[in-house]
């Protein structure tokens, strides 16, 4: 064993009460608090990204197909037909390779890579505005048509009341369902009749639905403006045939394959008059949105660290200044300067890994009490969600753990440097 190494733990594990050992406690209580807030909001942050984009893809899909018409809106689409080589069957399962570029002292290559998973559905989908009317109400809605093949796991999630639309192949269904929100606002419950009003060349169409079930997804936007019916209701009411859809939804088994995979749909699959976009292209600013929590990860990342290593730096001056005469002592026996720093260092790392830890074990039982108790809630009006989400990631725990470990030993360097300040003979006379 390294003699520094020795005299760190010595030192580290030494009883001697003195006005060092409370500034040492007061050390390991910044990084434990520093760890416990980085771990916290990393987990939060991580959390809130994924139940937020979760539900937008879940009720969108994570790739739309549509008509390549530059002057259709999300409501109003051209009609694509419904039999296309790629239905149903677009890639099920399959991994695609496709170049990827890094950059590598500033010069950029290309390395062919496989994405993690391949698409795990696809489905198709129509919209139609229209304006509800119920109990002496009116308000404005977009019908989302379902059809046979409609993932109904995300809705079922979410569903508050009543039950999902069945399917028949020989009758269209008139059931409807409706958000909870839209439900509370025109004082609707299962059961109960509406009247939609659809325009059609300047002339008002009505139509009666059946309210067979009221859901919940906490997305204001989307709650607030769309409903789910029978897909052929659409059909009829925008004078469409059976084999004419808006377009299809697809769904990818990796969110990290998102963008290879939608490339390849546009260019490899598709036909010229069809187009492919990913919804994160399609709803920029919800993306725009939660990409900015990410500077709000790194200032209060940057922030600990610094109080971290303030702490750490003021800890090992006072250790040092302490360890005078061990420091004349041991060069006056022949030790270099980068030993005796080294001893400092190591003791350094001794705090910081105390700090670290309980930092860890504070941080991840406050996550999950979180998780398992939801103890700290939202408003869901503003955020989406009626508590704050916690996602654990052990790759990001331990990526924090270590570069905290380094970032604050690197800068504890270069006050170590005070050692060489010290004269072996002015320090053994220092008492």
């Amino acid at each position: 064993m390294k003699y520094e190494y020795l005299i760190a733990s010595k030192v580290a594990t030494g009883r001697k009460k003195s006005f060092t050992r409370l500034i040492i406690r007061i050390a390991i209580v910044a990084i434990a608090l520093s760890m416990t807030v980085m771990i916290c909001s990393t987990a939060l942050i991580s959390g809130f990204k994924q139940e937020i984009s979760g539900k937008i893809f879940g009720f969108w899909g994570h790739i739309h197909i549509t008509g390549s018409s530059i002057y259709q809106s999300l409501v109003e689409n051209d009609p694509i037909s419904i039999d296309q080589p790629f239905y149903p069957d677009l890639l099920k399962d399959e991994k695609i390779e496709f170049a990827q570029s890094n950059e590598f002292l500033g010069r950029t290559y290309e390395r062919w890579v496989s994405t993690k998973g391949g698409i795990n559905h696809i489905q198709v989908f129509a919209l139609r505005s229209g304006i509800i009317q119920a109990n002496d109400e009116i308000e404005g809605i977009v019908l989302k048509g379902a059809g046979s093949d409609f993932k109904w796991a995300f809705i079922e999630q979410y569903l508050q009341e009543g039950e999902l639309l069945s399917w028949s192949d020989t009758t269209t269904s008139n059931g409807i369902l409706v958000s909870r929100q839209t439900a509370d606002r025109l004082k609707l419950s299962v059961g109960d009749r509406i009247r939609i009003v659809f325009v059609e060349k300047d002339e008002p169409i009505q139509r009666v639905f059946n309210v067979k079930g009221i859901f919940k997804t906490g997305l204001e936007e989307y709650d607030s403006r769309f409903a789910l019916v029978d897909i052929r209701k659409i059909q009829q009411l925008m004078g469409w045939r059976e084999d004419q859809v808006a377009g299809f939804e697809v769904f990818v088994d990796d969110i990290d394959d998102l963008t290879p995979i939608a490339n390849h749909i546009y260019y490899e699959e598709l036909p010229n008059e069809l187009y492919a976009e990913t919804i994160e292209e399609k709803f920029r600013e919800i993306f725009q949105w939660l990409s900015l929590q990410n500077i709000n990860e790194v200032v209060i990342m940057t922030l600990m660290i610094i109080v971290a290593i303030i702490n750490m730096i003021t800890a090992l001056l006072i250790l040092i200044l302490e360890r005078t005469n061990m420091i004349g002592t041991l060069k006056a026996l022949g030790s270099s300067n980068w030993s005796i720093r080294k001893i400092f260092l190591y003791y350094a790392a001794y705090i910081i890994g105390l700090g670290i830890f309980w930092g860890n074990l504070i941080g991840l039982g406050l996550c999950f009490l979180q998780d398992r108790f939801k103890l700290i809630t939202l408003d869901e009006k503003s955020y989406y969600l009626d508590y704050a989400p916690v996602d654990i990631d052990f790759w990001s725990i331990l990526f924090l753990n270590l570069g905290t470990l380094v970032v604050v030993l690197l800068f504890l360097i270069i006050p170590s440097y005070l050692v060489t300040r010290i004269s072996p003979i002015k320090a053994i006379r220092f008492k």
